[in-house]
């Protein structure tokens, strides 16, 4: 399927740059938090019947995991209950709906294999409870993805919002300031220009719906991701090394996090390695996706 027409909700942020760019052969409609209010019912009905798309990717969510656990209520709006307004637009409208999760939606409890799209979620923060909840509504959409991401990065050097942790890093290491980094908390990387890139083929090649695990190949430390990039860029890092139990936190996070993108890989998009795609964005002039 070669969508004609894409509507992407949460346009401001970091990742729907990205999808724009993805699906720049079609009509994209791109609609940011100013121009729509996912968490308004009515809104998104009459801005879906407007767009007529034949793809809605929502790339809007409440990020802030402390922020949740004092503000609940609004996590939940747009995290879940506006999901459930989207999937059903979608349905009205006869469009494939398209949403990003978290790994979050685990508990980071379990042995050391990087968790697969058959394991039982366990949510241990109002973050992740939200996630997991818009997941579920999301699927209620008759043709439905569900995307779990996690640790993105790539942001464009003319970003000017919120950054994620490896841009923190990178960042940090750019100029030569020390940077804090735990040890034992294992992630797999996520280039968003990848994401995006395999959102367009599980849109364009006809995959099966449901949910998949979205993130690029292998696992890390924070450690391990500052010292490839370090190495990237060609400085010497200097590391705070610290551990979870000695950062209080209000909402709990899972230690282990690494997802497993197999299901991806079968549907037909391979995942570059997480060191690949660091190096892809760090490197000036080399490609931004490997499709």
């Amino acid at each position: 399927m070669n969508p004609a027409r894409v509507l992407v909700t949460g346009a401001d942020g970091q990742l729907a740059s990205f999808v724009v760019r993805a699906f720049a052969g079609s009509e994209v409609v791109a609609l940011g938090r100013r121009a729509l209010d996912i968490t308004d019912p009515a809104a998104v009905s009459g801005a879906v019947a407007a767009a007529a798309p034949d793809v809605i990717v929502n790339c809007a969510a409440f990020n802030d995991v402390d922020g949740a656990e004092d503000r609940p209520e609004q996590a939940l709006a747009v995290n879940a209950f506006a999901v459930r307004s989207l999937a059903l637009a979608a349905e009205r409208a006869g469009a494939v709906l398209v949403h990003y999760s978290t790994d979050f939606v685990f508990d980071g409890r379990r042995a050391r294999e990087p968790y697969t799209e058959s394991d039982a979620p366990s949510p241990r923060s109002t973050y992740a409870s939200s996630k997991l909840i818009g997941e579920w509504f999301a699927l209620d959409a008759p043709r439905a993805f569900v995307l779990r991401v996690e640790s993105l990065f790539g942001s464009p050097a003319e970003w000017t919002g919120r950054r994620g942790t490896v841009d923190g890093i990178v960042a940090g290491l750019r100029a030569g300031r020390e940077v804090r980094v735990f040890t034992d908390r294992v992630v797999s990387p996520s280039y968003t220009a990848d994401i995006a890139a395999a959102t367009r083929h599980l849109i364009a090649g006809d995959a099966a719906p449901g949910l998949y695990h979205c993130v690029n190949g292998g696992q890390a430390t924070w450690e391990q991701v500052a010292r490839e990039a370090a190495r990237v860029l060609g400085v010497e890092p200097v590391l705070q090394l610290m551990t979870s139990d000695q950062v209080v936190l209000k909402a709990a996070r899972p230690t282990y996090c690494a997802l497993s993108p197999r299901k991806l890989a079968a549907a037909g998009f391979t995942m570059p390695a997480w060191q690949d795609a660091l190096g892809r964005w760090l490197r000036p002039g080399s490609p931004q996706t490997t499709d």
